[in-house]
């Protein structure tokens, strides 16, 4: 079955993704197409980029990198929740993207973001580092508006428009995970 990763891409105190990714997570528990995994980044401490270049896939020093490295090999596809920080996403959502590279490749990824403009910049920069990590991000994007799903700023009341545009998001990682399958079974290049 497809391993889907749900990636919480913020660890600030009093953050707004977690109550996102939870949502993420309840509407996609609900589907027998694939399984899913809610990754919270507070989970795996990185320090800021402190592995040197892998000489080839796998072969990291440092444990927290092996461990991290190890937990995303394991999904065929991702959906990331984002939040847009000043135009861009979090700092700790780049920097865990960063430490890995094959283990990326030949993945489906969906975005999920919340902002004052729904996220929407920060999903843009994140399409360009995944075409630059062999991932096939998908259309369908589910954009969160601090001022219409969240009351008092902080307080995520999704409507049924972002659930059906979940679903949709989640057809496209489950799909294109599907079919990226024989890319990620052919060797590995060193």
């Amino acid at each position: 079955m497809i391993r889907i990763g749900i990636i919480l891409g913020s660890t600030r105190p009093n953050r707004n993704g977690e109550q996102v990714a939870k949502w993420v997570d309840d509407v996609a528990s609900r589907r027998d197409d694939a399984e899913l995994e809610l990754v919270d980044l507070l989970d795996y401490p990185l320090p800021h980029l402190d592995e040197p270049l892998p000489p080839s896939f796998g072969q990291y020093q440092h444990e927290h990198t092996k461990r991290w490295a190890e937990k995303i090999a394991s999904f065929d596809g991702f959906v990331m929740v984002t939040p847009e920080y000043n135009h861009s996403t979090s700092g700790v959502l780049k920097n865990a993207i960063d430490y890995l590279y094959a283990e990326w490749h030949n993945k489906a990824v969906g975005f999920v973001s919340y902002g004052s403009v729904g996220g929407a910049r920060a999903v843009e920069h994140l399409r360009l580092i995944a075409g630059e990590l062999q991932m096939a991000d998908v259309r369908q994007q589910v954009t969160l508006s601090l001022l219409t799903e969240f009351e008092d700023f902080h307080v995520f009341r999704p409507g049924a428009h972002n659930v059906a545009a979940l679903d949709t998001l989640l057809d496209q990682v489950v799909a294109w995970s599907t079919a990226l399958a024989p890319l990620r079974a052919a060797p590995v290049a060193a």
